[in-house]
């Protein structure tokens, strides 16, 4: 069970170890969405957190190839125009 507490002119949720522990909420930005009767408490989705160790990582361990490393190295904006 959490408890609200006073924290200055605010309020916070007091949330007990087991329960940040088994929601996997330690050390993670949350966020705050009102449901209908109550408050749902979800960790912040971060989909790309990290990916270019991750594509480093492949890379480096040969499950990549010289065409990914091409992609990554691939200026974000092309001046030419494309022919159809």
């Amino acid at each position: 069970m959490a408890t609200l507490i006073k924290i200055g002119n605010s309020q916070g949720v007091r949330i007990p170890k087991a329960v940040i522990e088994q929601a996997h909420l330690s050390n993670r930005k949350l966020v705050f969405k009102v449901i209908d009767g109550g408050l749902l408490i979800q960790p912040v989705q971060e989909p790309r957190k990290n990916w270019r160790q991750q594509i480093d990582r492949a890379l480096k361990v040969g499950e990549g190839s010289h065409v990914d490393q091409e992609w990554l190295d691939a200026p974000l904006l092309d001046d030419e125009e494309w022919q159809w």
